[in-house]
């Protein structure tokens, strides 16, 4: 409910503010990396076309390897949430595996691989991206716990596990195509042998 003096209306307009500013600075970052090249882009280019002072930019990323590591920051939540949109009374794995090809459509596919390949420029960002999956992995398995409580706690670590690693293997092998085909077609192949193993 609104307080009286309008302070929950504030709250929401600077929350808003804050995530344009955010998408802002992603967006000038990623225009420059492609551009000049991630190593080329600086600090202060990024504020600039951001029209963001350099302080300002602090207050919302760490350094310039954050802002490509934010763009994977929404895989753990977005298999989470598909997670969730699961009925408990589906077979957990082949309920996954249909709302992560859909997840997989979402995405433009040259866009997809030009930030691909700028995470692939800097070692430092691909050590993150890989410790990121650990956590993307708690986070999805805490979401399956919900929806089949019923079910045991290695399975379900075990699917978490498995669903970013399908994801992982098909991004590389998609990567290594150059991305000629589409992500979901790639993904559909790794479940593929992802079965062949398991049933081996």
């Amino acid at each position: 409910m609104e307080n009286l003096d309008g302070s929950d209306e504030t709250e929401g307009v600077r929350e808003r503010k804050r995530r344009e500013t955010r998408q802002r600075i992603v967006d000038a970052g990623l225009k420059l990396f492609a551009a000049k090249g991630y190593e080329a882009s600086t600090l202060d280019d990024i504020a600039a076309e951001a029209g963001i002072s350099r302080r300002t930019f602090f207050h919302y990323f760490k350094s310039k390897d954050e802002i490509l590591l934010s763009l994977q920051s929404g895989l753990g939540e977005a298999l989470s949430d598909a997670a969730r949109d699961c009925s408990g009374a589906e077979e957990p794995l082949a309920a996954m595996k249909t709302r992560m090809l859909e997840i997989s459509r979402r995405y433009p596919a040259a866009e997809l691989l030009v930030i691909d390949r700028m995470m692939r420029s800097s070692e430092v960002v691909q050590a993150r991206k890989r410790a990121s999956y650990i956590a993307d992995e708690s986070v999805v398995f805490a979401a399956m716990r919900e929806v089949w409580p019923e079910r045991a706690e290695m399975d379900l670590r075990i699917l978490a596990m498995l669903c970013i690693s399908v994801t992982r293997l098909s991004l590389d092998a998609w990567s290594r195509e150059g991305g000629t085909r589409e992500l979901a077609e790639v993904a559909e192949e790794t479940f593929v042998a992802l079965g062949a193993v398991v049933s081996a």
